[in-house]
């Protein structure tokens, strides 16, 4: 992404303009003639929320900004309507763009750079004739807007949204575990961070069972990654540990799938993409906390060994499991790098999977589901970040007996309860694995989109890397 953003104390009259305003603001800045002038009047009496002008040698746009909606919802919205501009753009081919706003919300300016900014992803990586893809903005000034470090750090983390939706797009053929690992290290590189794979050989060593057994299947070896980030200045004493699902590709194992579930599984590693960019913008914008991400990866594939239903399998914390369904792996995996957390002392965990259906089921796209065990000032803050990100999440109780449902006869715990409340019963079997504070959230709904939803594209999204990014800021 090379988009130049800056800010300017400049109008640029041979440049469009996006213009944020409210319905009585004034913009004898952009001297409209009369025509223009009464256009716009008449379209705001008519409660157009975008309106459009255009002088042939450029445009404007006017995002009318309604006072009584509360900020958050505003600024989402100049987030969706930059979307929609943004179209227009790349129809029209124009590759500079100013952003005026004449309302005392100085970060809307922001808001509608991160619309423009995120509906420019593409992944095209695989395509032989691209040409008509290759639209890129050039530059986006800010008139007005002299914070040009919040304008470094709003790039810097674009650039990490797009580096996770990258990964979360390639291909199973070509991200294995082997590929994200290579990945992880190369950014352990560009970001000056501490990493550490783990192979199978070390692995078994770790006696991290549930990882070795969803691995039983596969052509391909599992590997543990632990990356972090421990800059100087850190004002946490003790880390913040982020931990990603890196099923690589989920074919449910010999509990298959169908076919239509299958669609999309590649982007079973959505969590582990997720904390890879949420370290990329931690340490690009040198964020002042020490933070660790462990990445369990593996495929969960059918063949060879595969491991089988009424299987018991020996965790690393020395839990057995009853493993009555190959495609509920995502918690095993997690479970053993929750419990490798442990010997951290962490200050907070939050584990980011696509890990149930059900989640998906109860809130579709539009939102993520959170479990909590931790103070509700962290969670505060948390729900703070999601609707200031607009990646909201809904939290799900953790009541003691829903862990009913996970009890064996036979073993320690089962890996899946019964019909109901699936994404409460996976949850449950991760809490066994905690004693510290602890985030879990089940990203399954908005990870991976098969239309496209404004800003957030189709296909991998990278949602949690803006919303944890946010978070660490508050922290």
């Amino acid at each position: 992404m090379n988009v130049k953003l800056s800010g300017t104390s400049d109008y640029k009259v041979d440049v469009s303009v996006i213009c944020l305003m409210y319905e009585d603001s004034s913009f004898d800045l952009l001297n409209l003639n009369k025509t223009e002038e009464a256009y716009l009047k008449q379209s705001i009496s008519n409660k157009k929320k975008i309106i459009s002008i255009n002088q042939y040698y450029r445009w404007i746009f006017f995002k009318i900004i309604e006072k009584d909606n509360k900020l958050n919802e505003n600024a989402e919205k100049i987030r969706r309507s930059a979307s929609d501009i943004f179209q227009i753009l790349k129809e029209e081919k124009v590759y500079q763009i100013q952003i005026i706003n004449l309302t005392e919300n100085k970060d809307w300016s922001l808001s509608c750079s991160e619309g423009l900014l995120l509906s420019q992803y593409q992944f095209k990586k695989y395509l032989t004739k691209n040409e008509t893809n290759n639209f890129e903005l050039e530059h986006i000034y800010f008139y007005d807007y002299n914070d040009n470090d919040k304008l470094k750090a709003l790039k810097e983390l674009i650039k990490a949204v797009f580096f996770t939706r990258d990964l979360i797009n390639e291909p199973a053929n070509v991200l294995n575990s082997i590929y994200l690992a290579k990945q992880a290290t190369l950014l352990a590189e560009q970001c000056n961070l501490n990493i550490k794979v783990y192979n199978k050989a070390e692995i078994e060593e770790l006696k991290m069972g549930g990882l070795l057994a969803v691995n039983k299947g596969s052509v391909d070896p599992p590997v543990f990654i632990n990356l972090e980030y421990k800059p100087l200045n850190a004002k946490n004493n003790k880390p913040y540990i982020l931990v990603g699902k890196g099923i690589t590709f989920d074919s449910g194992g010999l509990n298959i799938k169908p076919g239509d579930s299958m669609d999309g599984m590649k982007s079973d590693m959505s969590g582990a993409a997720a904390v890879l960019g949420i370290l990329m913008a931690s340490a690009s914008n040198k964020i002042p906390l020490h933070i660790i991400g462990l990445i369990p990866a593996t495929d969960n594939r059918p063949g060879f060994n595969a491991f089988a239903p009424g299987d018991i399998i020996h965790m690393m914390d020395g839990t057995t499991v009853e493993m009555l369904n190959s495609d509920a792996e995502g918690r095993m995996i997690l479970a053993d790098a929750l419990h490798y957390a442990k010997q951290f002392d962490p200050q907070l965990v939050i584990d980011i999977a696509t890990l149930t259906g059900s989640a998906s089921a109860a809130v579709g796209r539009n939102a993520t589901v959170a479990f909590v065990k931790t103070d509700e000032d962290i969670y505060k803050k948390l729900e703070e970040a999601a609707f200031e990100t607009w990646e909201r999440i809904v939290r799900f109780p953790l009541w003691d007996d829903y862990g009913e449902m996970l009890k064996s006869k036979i073993a320690d715990i089962k890996n899946i309860g019964n019909k109901y409340a699936g994404a409460i019963t996976a949850a449950k079997f991760l809490e066994h694995f905690t004693s510290y504070q602890w985030i879990h959230l089940d990203i399954a709904g908005p990870a991976f989109l098969n239309e496209k939803d404004s800003y957030r594209g189709i296909g991998g999204t990278g949602v949690t890397v803006r919303l944890i990014y946010r978070l660490f800021e508050k922290l």
